[in-house]
């Protein structure tokens, strides 16, 4: 049998390991883990083929990181996920430069992949308030709660299966999220989100663990569990498979936009580190001014 011991493993596939671990130890969500590690994986498989070595950490410059991408590009890989495999690598070799192994992080000279504008596609207020409105008749008091968190209050479905029973502040209205980078915000959660609680809460009395949302078996709920409970009940109400749980989080933030929220106020209500993130929203109510001016003025 091969010999798969740390210390037989070429250097690279070492330095990834340790890269990893590090990650892991520092509390990175499973999803950023499992991208970090299958970028880095397919990084280290191209500079490997067969009956030779990759080449030490070193050894890498800028010209065989945009070698690599190159390769992507043939495949072909989309822009965005060049751009993904590129963040890896830059942070993969910011760890080494941290640790001594490299003097400097030679991805820092490969510039970013331009991505084309793609604005989200984002179902109208009554379009999502019927969808939402049909799982509080006809679905189970727990998606009930999924749908008015996801469109309610604009979390991320990690979010959402993150809480905790007690992140809820019933007197003051307000939850604590865990979000990106685990920084922590408060969101306030509004009456319809309150009613789907305090009908959910009571199916999950007598069950062990912090977690709110269970599955089945009493374990906490998953960020696919969430996507395929949002996909059923879209295809079953709306007809639409397009809709996740992340189109319920666009929905929130541009309908607040619509409705004349301060857009700096829906940054913190996202959790947004940055306000030009936020700002797309401000595009897609446009778009939306546009469609009903094209179709209400006599000079459109």
């Amino acid at each position: 049998m091969p010999d798969t011991s740390p210390s037989a493993l070429p250097e690279l596939a070492r330095q990834i390991d340790r890269f990893l671990d590090s990650l892991r130890a520092s509390g990175v969500s499973p999803h950023t883990l499992r991208n970090y590690a299958s970028d880095l994986t397919q990084f280290l498989d191209y500079f490997s083929p067969p009956g030779a070595q990759p080449p030490e950490p070193a050894a890498f410059d800028h010209h065989l990181i945009r070698e690599f991408l190159a390769a992507l590009y043939a495949r072909p890989n989309a822009a965005r996920s060049v751009a993904r495999k590129l963040a890896a690598m830059r942070a993969f070799f910011a760890f080494l430069a941290k640790e001594r192994v490299i003097e400097s992080n030679p991805a820092r000279l490969v510039a970013t992949p331009k991505q084309p504008k793609t604005l989200p596609a984002v179902p109208t207020a009554e379009q999502t308030n019927v969808l939402v409105d049909a799982v509080a008749r006809e679905g189970r008091a727990r998606d009930r709660v999924i749908l008015e968190m996801l469109y309610g209050c604009g979390l991320r479905v990690s979010e959402l299966v993150g809480l905790d029973l007690d992140d809820l502040d019933w007197e003051q209205r307000w939850m604590r999220v865990r979000g990106k980078g685990r920084k922590e915000r408060q969101v306030p959660f509004g009456t319809k989100a309150a009613q789907a609680l305090q009908a959910y809460l009571p199916a999950r009395a007598g069950c062990d663990g912090r977690a709110l949302l269970l599955n089945h078996r009493g374990r906490r709920l998953t960020t696919r569990s969430v996507g395929r409970i949002v996909k059923r009940y879209a295809v079953l109400f709306s007809g639409d498979p397009s809709i996740h749980p992340h189109t319920l989080r666009h929905a929130y933030a541009t309908h607040l936009l619509s409705d004349g929220a301060d857009l700096r106020a829906i940054q913190e209500l996202l959790g947004h580190a940055s306000l030009s993130t936020t700002q797309k929203y401000t595009q897609v109510s446009l778009e939306d001014l546009i469609k009903v001016y094209d179709r209400a003025h006599p000079k459109a």
